[in-house]
């Protein structure tokens, strides 16, 4: 019984990541027994890496590189099964819709039910559709679970989903879903285990990755958010726009004769930090050139002010609806790692009693703010393959 494994699949546009749980142990451990990615899945240098491991460059099949990612993800975790066996593979969706809020068992008639949402997440959504779709080919009696980042904003209260549209739009199906759920819904584990009841009052969480957003969590429930009805909405992110005027796009489609198309390509991958700075997606790329001469220094510089300009706009959107705040969490990869975002950000929300403690800030301690700092500031690693594991551990049991 020892010996049964849950497989985790978090599977992207360029990157498939993945991670083994032990599914018999008394108490689902937080970190895998294994885990590693393949990335830059359809570009020129494809690499995977794993526990243990350096990463190694590999050849992908260029007709079929996210089939081939995936078949050498179960080829490396096959070598590594000695004797163990898989008894579910959990996936993460980014869009459940209005229909899927809770772990969900994958069928033909579920994938075919979700492809419905591709337009919605077309980032993220076909991805893991095609993974299950493959598996569930090969191995139709392997159980596969799929668990929702819409998910953990089900409850949002009603104001929080109604979009400003002709209510008949609303009574089609409309909403504000909000995204990065399983992040979120980790940090109702986590930080309760660290800050015990302050967890349980007027909360911030900043996941800050490619794709951004905010969640305002009270009594460890999601009361409001910065994502809505697609993965567009709230903040500036790496390449996509976040909150933007509609008459905008109107204006490129109408003027500019833009397709609808050639609109979404712009919106989802060339606009944000990549847009603003002409140089990266990244902020820890763009900041090496703030002091360059001429154009390059002033997009640079522009990009990261606007990037934090939105986020802390959008904190203190949140802070409103709270009615105050007493803990903000900044996860995901920029979040957990860019020390820079962290201080501009904290800088500029002084005026809430914000104080940043520069030192233990610099070194991505998990407490960054003083001791007189009015709102607790933190760090708080993110972990989605567990809560998809733990998910996956109740469904089947």
């Amino acid at each position: 019984m020892s010996s049964d494994l849950i497989l985790v699949l978090n599977c992207g546009s360029s990157s498939i990541k993945f991670a083994l749980f032990d599914a018999r142990s008394e108490a689902l451990t937080r970190l895998p027994l294994w885990n590693g990615k393949v990335q830059g899945i359809g570009g020129p240098t494809p690499d995977y890496g794993e526990t243990g491991v350096p990463v190694r460059r590999v050849e992908l099949d260029a007709e079929h590189p996210y089939t081939a990612a995936l078949q050498l993800i179960r080829e490396q975790v096959a070598q590594r099964l000695q004797g163990r066996r898989i008894v579910a593979v959990a996936h993460r969706v980014v869009h459940g819709g209005k229909r899927y809020f809770a772990p969900t068992l994958v069928t033909a008639d579920v994938i075919e039910d979700l492809r419905s949402y591709i337009p919605l997440a077309p980032l993220h959504q076909p991805f893991p559709l095609e993974a299950m779709g493959i598996l569930l080919a090969q191995h139709p009696d392997l159980p596969q679970v799929a668990c929702f980042d819409t998910a953990f904003h089900y409850d949002l209260p009603l104001v929080e989903q109604v979009l400003p549209l002709p209510y008949s739009v609303w009574k089609q199906g409309l909403r504000r879903y909000g995204f990065h759920g399983l992040s979120y819904e980790y940090m109702t584990y986590a930080l309760p285990e660290r800050y015990g009841d302050l967890a349980q009052g007027r909360v911030i969480v900043a996941h800050l990755g490619s794709g951004a957003s905010l969640c305002a969590i009270q009594g460890l429930q999601s009361v409001a958010t910065t994502m809505g009805f697609s993965a567009l909405d709230g903040l500036m992110m790496g390449t996509r726009t976040g909150a933007l005027d509609p008459g905008a796009v109107l204006y490129l489609m109408e003027i500019d004769k833009l397709s609808l198309q050639e609109v979404g390509h712009m919106l989802y991958h060339q606009s944000g930090l990549l847009g603003v700075s002409g140089l990266s997606s990244e902020p820890r790329v763009i900041v090496q050139h703030e002091n360059d001469p001429g154009e390059t220094g002033l997009r640079a510089q522009l990009s990261l002010a606007l990037y934090v300009r939105r986020i802390v706009r959008e904190i203190g959107a949140l802070t409103a609806v709270l009615g105050g705040l007493d803990l903000l969490v900044f996860t995901a990869g920029v979040g957990e790692h860019n020390a820079f975002v962290r201080e501009r950000v904290c800088h500029d929300l002084a005026f809430l009693g914000v104080e940043l403690d520069k030192d233990t800030n610099a070194s991505n301690a998990t407490l960054i703010s003083t001791p007189d700092s009015r709102v607790r500031v933190a760090v708080e690693p993110t972990n989605e393959e567990w809560v998809i594991a733990q998910h996956t551990l109740t469904l089947l049991e």
